[in-house]
């Protein structure tokens, strides 16, 4: 069965042209080490901030881009601020801040996350 959600998004990918990419999402802590991402830009846990895999991160193509990210009816916007080489087609790993918004910590991993570029 199909559901509502999948439809939806499914019409404002068509709409808008934006491509979904579907996929897990867990988190990672962006300001661990003092390091900045891939981007180049010092991020911390508290902002709302994702690091793609590398196919969607495309040699850094997307860096600063916004994603909308969707998961049994939740929703957040994170800004793409890193490369998550660990990550698989259509995954992502979010900040703390951008993964409670869809699930506790706890959960750890989320199947079959929807998302697509704003």
């Amino acid at each position: 069965m199909v559901s509502k959600l999948f439809l939806s998004l499914l019409a404002v990918a068509f709409v808008s042209g934006a491509q979904a990419f579907s996929g897990d999402a867990t988190f990672y802590h962006p300001q661990a080490g003092g390091q900045a991402g891939a981007c180049g830009s010092h991020n911390k846990d508290s902002e709302l901030v994702v690091a793609l895999n590398p196919t969607q991160y495309a040699k850094g193509a997307h860096c600063f881009a916004h994603i909308s990210v969707h998961y049994k009816g939740k929703s957040v916007d994170a800004k793409v601020v890193d490369l998550c080489p660990g990550c698989g087609d259509g995954s992502i790993d979010l900040s703390p801040a951008a993964f409670k918004k869809l699930a506790p910590e706890s959960v750890g991993r989320l199947h079959g996350v929807q998302w697509s570029f704003k």
